[in-house]
């Protein structure tokens, strides 16, 4: 066993690939929700030979991807604690931190007070204030937005307040600070989980939301397991929105503009043996496909990730877990273009990973007490750490 002052671990986040229903999903309307099973079954063609070989089939019946005779490395389910089924409870809850109520949601809109509080702030009008797709609501409103330079805000099933603008017509620095006055002035009972910026470009037709989008997130209101990595001394790399859901705390990360490029910054952390934890986040699986039910899509980029995956265990040294998992589902092949309420798979892989199926986890946050407990501390956040179970000593 290696000293815990040398070890590393990355934490890959593959956003929105769930891998069916909570006990309580159809108290959140998703009864019947399995990402994974589901955009296999509706891809034939799909086939995951790394994922297969590292164990994803000893999940369950998945079409395409059957049990390995001989896992290389330990797979698991973990069940969702936290209330709500967003990118910021789902990666709280990863970090040991456990909500008891769920973010505030507006089927029917931001309360009047709000909006017209955010004109007055900003000095720009706003259109929209509805629950709508990001897509559709261009197509509906953004030609109304050029001509005005009044603010396109909508939301979600999820807690969340979208600025969407045209750069041409908004400055980036200027839709920022206006997502940055709107995270400050939603305090309680309106603390929606995160501020968006949504730019896009284009015009009449052919509007595009750009990647110059950025999130701004709630502090969680516990101690994570960033905070007691950085308490200790250990470094910590972020890869995509992490830094946005822990509002900067604890993690600087790497905005990167695709799942393609994320895997490549990966790939470099893996190799150049830098101590610590990776904490990384693919968001396309999600943003790209899940929302937009785009089966093929969301088929394509688990293909992109299986072919990346065996170089990243390549890489791999002795002093290494790869784990990797998810913060919610997003099952493109339902009626709903929403977060669903999903477990998530938890494959680990790393030199003394004990193979094969390990029994389920009760909550999220039994991989940030593992991980912990990885890296010779004494903080358990809300879980519990099983790394007896999966690292031989």
């Amino acid at each position: 066993m290696t000293s815990p002052t040398t070890r590393r671990a990355a934490l890959i986040v593959l956003d929105g690939v769930g891998c069916g229903e909570a006990p309580d999903a159809a108290h959140y309307g998703d009864a019947g929700s399995d990402t994974l099973r589901h955009v296999l079954a509706a891809s034939p063609a799909l086939r995951l030979p790394a994922f297969e070989r590292l164990g994803l089939g000893h999940l369950g019946a998945l079409p395409n991807v059957p049990p390995a005779p001989e896992p290389e490395g330990a797979v698991l389910r973990c069940t969702p604690r936290s209330a709500g089924k967003d990118s910021t409870t789902g990666h709280w809850e990863l970090c040991g931190v456990v909500l008891e109520r769920p973010f505030p949601t507006y089927p029917h809109g931001f309360p009047a007070e709000v909006i017209d509080a955010f004109a007055r702030a900003t000095g720009r009008a706003v259109l929209g204030n509805r629950v709508a797709s990001g897509t559709a609501i261009l197509d509906e409103l953004a030609a109304e937005h050029v001509r005005t330079g009044a603010w396109i805000v909508y939301t979600s099933a999820d807690s969340v307040f979208q600025v969407a603008a045209h750069e041409d017509v908004v400055p980036l620095d200027e839709l920022y600070a206006a997502c940055e006055h709107a995270r400050a002035m939603l305090a309680p009972p309106h603390d929606v989980s995160r501020v968006i910026a949504r730019p896009f470009v284009g015009h009449a037709g052919a509007w595009r939301r750009t990647t110059n989008r950025r999130d701004y997130s709630l502090a969680p209101p516990a101690g994570t397991l960033l905070d007691a990595l950085a308490a200790a001394g250990i470094a910590r790399t972020g890869v995509g929105k992490v830094d946005d859901l822990f509002a900067g705390r604890a993690i600087t990360s790497t905005h990167t503009a695709s799942n393609a490029e994320g895997i490549v910054f990966v790939q470099r952390w893996l190799e150049s043996r830098t101590p610590g934890l990776l904490f990384a986040n693919l968001v396309d699986f999600d943003q790209l496909f899940g929302h937009r039910n785009d089966v093929a899509g969301f088929a394509g980029a688990l293909a992109q990730f299986d072919a990346a995956l065996p170089a990243l265990l390549q890489a791999l040294g002795p002093d290494t877990l790869l784990l990797l998992t998810a913060d919610h589902g997003n099952d493109p092949t339902t009626p709903s273009t929403d977060h669903a309420r999903e477990c998530v798979p938890l494959l680990v892989a790393g030199n003394g990973v004990r193979r094969g199926a390990l029994p389920p986890r009760a909550t999220f946050a039994d991989v940030g007490a593992t991980l912990a407990d990885w890296f010779g501390l004494d903080w358990r956040g809300a879980g519990t750490s099983f790394l007896a179970e999966l690292v031989a000593p």
